[in-house]
């Protein structure tokens, strides 16, 4: 036999339980984004850092069989195939430094949430900042 007073009770636990598993579902889905913006930027960086690494100084190497960067073709190198990423949604701003042993791409994304917005009032979007470094190497 059940008391009057306690019916619905239950009911009002689930509803609570099903708002609270909305809430952690939509800080998770937010967290995503932002690791699978990075990882997005961590694979277009990697792949310009590359591409720069290709910029070595021929007459140099001819004169000298040593590798070793041109700094202002490893950059140009770095940037154009910065350029032609398709994934760099989130991209906002990119830098290349290259020196005569390693090039450098530096970018900075910016990733926009949904639910954690609300606690974020007022603040910049959450930013994402990734570097790769390469250097001219021989082949095996």
């Amino acid at each position: 036999m059940t008391r009057v007073d306690e019916r619905g009770s239950i009911t009002l636990w689930v509803l609570g339980l099903c708002m609270m598993m909305v809430f952690v579902g939509g800080i998770s889905l937010d967290l995503w984004r932002a690791f699978s913006e990075r990882r997005a930027l961590a694979g277009v960086v990697d792949a310009a850092a590359v591409a720069g690494s290709n910029g070595i100084d021929v007459g140099y190497f001819r004169q000298t069989s040593e590798l070793r960067l041109d700094p202002p073709r490893a950059e140009q190198l770095a940037a154009d195939n910065l350029a032609a990423q398709s994934d760099t949604r989130a991209l906002v701003a990119a830098d290349t430094v290259a020196t005569t042993d390693e090039v450098t791409v530096t970018a900075k994304g910016r990733v926009n949430f949904t639910l954690l917005r609300m606690f974020m009032a007022g603040e910049e979007p959450f930013t994402v900042t990734v570097r790769a470094t390469a250097d001219p190497r021989r082949s095996p």
